[in-house]
């Protein structure tokens, strides 16, 4: 296996579990604070990143092996996989939010959260010339 492909899925891990956590911590603080319903939906939230998350490495573990055939291909991959993220994020909290009829509040600081989980987790890992 590929040394960039070890540190997609070392990275992947680490990032689904700070965001478990921190999803949890969230649901946590707004059960305590508003109630069940609030940290269902801040649970939500968090789950709405996750999902988001694993598209994104699924999606870069495909890339890569397209790349490797055409890698103008490996490219139209990773932008195909942007658009379906985003619409997934837009679907699954218009669901919450709208049918479900979630906290919304709640939600939106619980997808927040987890999602920084991520950009803390990729600062991290990014290339030494690069981090100030």
């Amino acid at each position: 296996m590929d040394i960039a492909i070890n540190q997609v899925q070392a990275n992947a891990k680490r990032v689904v579990v700070l965001q478990l956590i921190i999803a949890a911590l969230a649901a946590a603080v707004f059960g305590v604070v508003e109630g069940g319903w609030a940290a269902l939906s801040a649970g939500y939230g968090g789950l709405t990143s996750l999902a988001v998350s694993w598209m994104l490495r699924r999606g870069v573990l495909k890339a890569n092996e397209i790349a490797r055939d055409d890698p103008q291909r490996g490219m139209t991959a990773l932008y195909v996989g942007a658009v379906q993220r985003f619409v997934l994020v837009l679907a699954m909290l218009g669901l919450g939010l709208g049918l479900f009829k979630l906290a919304a509040l709640a939600t939106v600081i619980g997808f927040g959260c987890a999602q920084l989980a991520y950009a803390v987790v990729m600062k991290k890992s990014a290339h030494p010339a690069s981090r100030k």
